[in-house]
């Protein structure tokens, strides 16, 4: 089983930059979308095969998020359960027979770290409603974490430190997430592996000079490690300030 997850930065923009041919070549079995900045309506990308969710925010051009899947998911949920979160269309959850898929796109903590306290709050409150479906089954979470957990996913982790997305408290929840159970599957298999990235910032040429961030991640439960096969990061793939990651799982095992 193959999944794929991208924030496109503006699915609209990426739909003028290529993106149906991608999204044919990748052929993914679930394809997961995160800053979509838009509402259900204003697509016209309709693939043949798959099914489409989208969750929109309250505010028109802000975050969004979406899932298609070649398979009907037994359920789809919209959020997290709480309605101060539930705004800016950060998440979709598609209950399957075995797991869940979860996308999303966690909030920034922003330049000035203005949204710092927000943001720990969110993960908090995230965290919590990803252990309750994984009671019920595993989960597998996947999009924009917005953190680059240690030194090693990031080109300039010193002048970086006190930045949103390496700041210690952002880190440390990432941390906190790990050890309630889960995996993060690119570590898992190359624990050691450096300068793979899946953001770079539109100034300075960071993407030829590949001065990224590894903010894109699969997460899987502890349960399903043994099903991973592959964790790609699809850096050939333009488009948008990050590129796609990917996750091929084992069917018969975890």
């Amino acid at each position: 089983m193959k999944l794929v997850s991208w924030n496109v930065n503006g699915f609209r923009a990426v739909l003028k930059k290529g993106f149906e041919k991608t999204f044919k070549e990748l052929d993914a079995d679930i394809f997961c979308l995160q800053e979509t900045k838009m509402q259900p309506d204003q697509h016209d990308f309709e693939p043949e095969g798959y099914y489409m969710y989208f969750n929109s925010a309250v505010r028109k051009g802000y975050s969004s998020t979406a899932l298609f899947s070649k398979v009907k998911p037994l359920s789809v949920h919209f959020g997290i359960n709480i309605d101060h979160h539930d705004q800016e269309g950060r998440v979709i959850t598609a209950e399957f027979e075995s797991f869940y898929v979860v996308t999303v796109y966690t909030p920034n903590a922003q330049r000035d770290l203005a949204r710092l306290d927000y943001r720990m709050t969110w993960e908090d409150d995230f965290q919590n409603y990803i252990d309750q479906l994984d009671a019920k089954k595993p989960v597998i979470v996947c999009g924009d974490l917005n953190v680059a957990h240690q030194p090693i996913d990031l080109k300039n982790p010193t002048s970086n430190r006190k930045n949103a997305g390496f700041t210690e408290e952002e880190r440390s929840k990432m941390t906190q997430f790990l050890g309630r159970g889960y995996v993060d599957s690119f570590r898992y298999l190359y624990p050691d592996l450096e300068n793979r990235y899946t953001w770079w910032s539109y100034m300075f040429e960071s993407r030829q000079r590949n001065v990224g961030w590894r903010i894109d991640y699969f997460l899987v439960s502890e349960r399903l490690k043994s099903a991973i096969e592959e964790a790609l990061i699809l850096d050939h793939i333009m488009g948008s300030d990050h590129c796609p990651v990917a996750l091929i799982l084992n069917n018969n095992k975890g």
